[in-house]
């Protein structure tokens, strides 16, 4: 058993092999139904948002995990004596990080760490996994937390989205973007810089060729990106999309890790489906 607990949100949308191999605790934040809350991940899945979507025309809400949720995973740690460094989705999105902070004074007779991760999805999710490697090699949870806050900038998170109607019902771009780029078939790619959401180059065309374009431009660089693993993570893709995404990475014959994923119910409830990302890190 690693000295160090590392904890992260259900936004990470590592899957469940590799939080059980790595020993990782989840958090979940809420999806919000009308009036009825479920947990990320324990309650609720991609399916039924989109059936809600479907039947309702309303896209869901999300909400952030409590200070009393983080007191509640913190605690059975604590009151082992063992050091935690929870890593959360970026601070510039949800109340997450802060609301982990807070619960952290609680426990005042152990170290935890909270690292803002600027991020989202596996962009969230390939942090946590080295945090988890760096506890398994004895590092104290400060090293840890430092050394994932310095690696922030080196993840490379984005994604290619079918349709803005999601995006725009969740305030996160106007309605005449939303349907310039459904009426001219417009594909864009949402990255994540500086900790938030923002729209970079724009694709036209079916969804499977987009999403082929897409990954060869993502990989155009392949010498400055770290070889240990990338994430194909999507969100109610058909799966010859998906397949089209994982040749062009295997094509590539870089990476050790593949990681085929599907995204959480938080980051589906603002992505919607036809959702499909590329994510990995830069060399340090």
């Amino acid at each position: 058993m690693d000295s160090v607990k590392i904890i992260a949100d259900s936004t990470c949308d590592l899957p469940g092999s590799l939080r059980e191999r790595l020993d990782i605790d989840i958090v979940p934040l809420y999806v919000l139904l009308g009036d009825q809350a479920f947990k990320d991940g324990v309650d609720i899945d991609q399916d039924r948002i989109f059936e809600h979507f479907d039947k309702t025309q309303r896209t869901p809400t999300t909400s952030a995990a409590s200070v009393q949720d983080f007191v509640d995973a913190f605690g059975p740690y604590a009151r082992q004596g063992r050091d935690i460094v929870f890593i959360g989705i970026s601070s510039e999105m949800s109340a997450t990080c802060q609301n982990a902070l807070l619960a952290a004074r609680e426990f005042p007779g152990v170290t935890i760490r909270v690292a803002d991760s600027r991020n989202l999805s596996s962009g969230i999710g390939l942090l946590v996994i080295k945090a988890a490697e760096m506890a398994g090699e004895g590092r104290t949870a400060d090293a840890i937390a430092d050394r994932i806050t310095a690696m922030t900038g080196l993840v490379r998170a984005s994604f290619v989205i079918d349709t803005l109607t999601y995006l725009y019902r969740g305030g996160r771009c106007s309605r005449l973007q939303m349907l310039g780029a459904n009426a001219l078939g417009l594909k864009p790619k949402i990255a994540v810089r500086d900790g938030q959401m923002g729209p970079e180059e724009k694709y036209r065309g079916r969804l499977s060729r987009v999403v082929e374009k897409y990954a060869r431009d993502a990989l155009s660089d392949l010498a400055g990106i770290d070889p240990a693993r990338v994430f194909i993570t999507h969100s109610r893709c058909d799966r010859d999309v998906v397949e089209t995404a994982l040749d062009a990475v295997r094509r590539a014959g870089y990476f050790q890790q593949i990681h085929d994923t599907d995204c959480g119910s938080v980051i589906a409830s603002h992505c919607g489906p036809g959702t499909l990302g590329v994510l990995y890190m830069l060399k340090e």
